[in-house]
């Protein structure tokens, strides 16, 4: 089997405000991003499956909805898995994770520091993670870096989400594109707490960066503790499948170290939604 933990929708108007400007600057004035729920499930119908993201960031233009993506997840169960996306910022934020999760039928939480502007260890946002703790639904994070201005970096370091695991030992959280350009940071609070995963959605798109980063995960014996994810439509699935598994092309010719062909093939066939509880 081969599930994509890590893609995305947006409908008209969902991907706006600082965000769509930084991507204009980044990719060009006739940047325009649109992924309906039909052209989602084109490109997932013959995978085993994916997580669909919600996301709640007005800080920075980002209003996926909730409901838009129950709807979508509705139709395909079993195969698409909806994560709730709740700005922490907001007063009312356990109560509304509560009710994407109850009422809509989502099964995670989406929460990403550097389009939300919040920060992680800040106690005042710990009812929501306890809320997320006593639904059991983990929370995939975007803990690293962006092309967005408005971003605060300095709360998507990898190691800020140490606080949170130690508080909520049983709560499961995965960390986003293995928190680049953080990755051994990232590797070093997976490795430390049993409930904590990791994503390499995206790192193809850097494949010195993505060796590196596997080599390490080697290194420090926690490749059992990544899933495998796109970020699509950023990039594909099958984009990451090829990159993952020509992850080896620096090492032709040379003594660098090789990521061991059964830890690529364990990373692609990952039992995810069996691992973050999902089913």
């Amino acid at each position: 089997m081969i599930f994509d933990c890590h893609t995305h929708v947006f409908g008209p108007g969902q991907f706006g405000g600082a965000t769509l400007e930084a991507a204009k600057r980044a990719w060009g004035d006739g940047q325009e991003m649109l992924v309906t729920p039909e052209g989602h499930w084109e490109l997932f119908k013959d995978i085993a499956g994916a997580i669909v993201l919600a996301f709640d960031a007005p800080a920075t233009g980002l209003n996926v909805p909730n409901e838009y993506v129950a709807d979508y997840v509705a139709k395909h169960p079993g195969k698409l898995f909806g994560f709730a996306s709740v700005d922490p910022n907001r007063l009312n934020a356990a109560s509304l994770l509560e009710s994407a999760v109850k009422e809509l039928g989502l099964k995670g939480l989406k929460l990403g520091p550097i389009y939300q502007n919040f920060y992680p260890e800040a106690k005042e946002h710990f009812p929501l993670y306890a809320k997320a703790d006593e639904l059991g639904v983990p929370i995939l994070w975007h803990q690293g870096t962006s092309f967005v201005p408005e971003g605060y970096l300095d709360a998507s370091r990898p190691a800020a989400l140490d606080p949170i695991a130690r508080a909520f030992p049983n709560l499961k959280m995965v960390i986003a594109h293995m928190g680049h350009p953080w990755v051994d940071e990232c590797i070093s609070v997976v490795r430390k707490h049993p409930n904590l995963y990791m994503d390499l959605s995206a790192l193809g798109s850097r494949p010195w960066q993505f060796y590196n980063a596997l080599v390490s995960a080697c290194e420090y014996g926690v490749t059992h503790k990544i899933l495998f994810g796109s970020d699509y439509p950023f990039f594909t699935t099958q984009q990451m499948i090829d990159a993952l598994r020509n992850i080896n092309q620096f090492t032709e010719g040379t003594s660098l170290p090789r990521v061991p062909e059964q830890v690529i093939e364990e990373i692609l066939h990952r039992n995810t939604p069996e691992l973050l509880g999902l089913v």
